[in-house]
């Protein structure tokens, strides 16, 4: 299940960041971000409101059971193994996180989950790898920049990465050529004024627009 799942986002490219969005648009905005395109999507704990966390959880398991093998779903700011847990017994499945905690990336493995976790460095990203990380998140992508990714990736073209942070139509097609596997992309994709308004077509075609961008 792990290789099916990195196949998949090899070829998607891009997971679709929805944080904060109350389960009702959640649904909403995952319909219309499908339609846009978008194959993978992950939902963010918020790390300051713990009493959220089960709420999140909730609706990764209503995602994962309204898309079934359509969606692909996890979660995003995984800190601990037992929010890995979490995710998992409603139906996630993969984790990422900022940060990288070896904790959390062998209880991902042993639940049969793909971790992404965050790093920056090169010491950092392949301390990761060597933990056990399926794909390591380059983050803040967009501050660092492609020519840092690029440089990165000569030594550690074995490692596999995803860029997150700042991601947008303009940037995308930049860091895939840099060396990225994959895209976490959040703001273009929720874009919240659209989201309150209902105007769900107008994240569709945000979708789709990124999508073009990285063709």
């Amino acid at each position: 299940m792990r290789e099916k799942i990195l196949e998949q986002l090899r070829s998607a490219k891009i997971i679709a960041i929805a944080r904060g969005i109350e389960r009702d648009k959640c649904i909403k905005l995952a319909r219309a971000l499908f339609e846009g395109g978008i194959r993978f999507m992950e939902l963010p704990y918020d790390q300051s409101r713990p009493d959220t966390w089960l709420a999140t959880a909730e609706t990764v398991a209503l995602l994962a059971d309204t898309f079934g093998d359509r969606l692909c779903v996890g979660a995003g700011t995984v800190l601990t193994p037992e929010l890995v847990e979490l995710t998992k017994a409603h139906g996630g499945q993969y984790v990422v996180a900022p940060n990288t905690n070896p904790a959390v990336i062998r209880r991902a493995g042993e639940l049969g989950m793909v971790s992404v976790p965050g790093a920056m460095t090169p010491t950092e990203i392949a301390a990761a790898h060597d933990a056990g990380a399926d794909i390591v998140k380059l983050f803040p992508a967009s501050e660092l920049g492609t020519g840092y990714l690029k440089a990165i990736r000569a030594p550690l073209s074995h490692i596999d990465i995803l860029a997150a942070g700042g991601i947008t139509p303009s940037n995308a097609r930049a860091f895939l050529d840099a060396g990225a596997m994959s895209l976490g992309v959040g703001g273009v994709l929720t874009n919240r004024a659209a989201i309150a308004e209902g105007r769900f077509c107008d994240i569709t075609k945000a979708a789709e627009t990124l999508l073009r961008s990285v063709e």
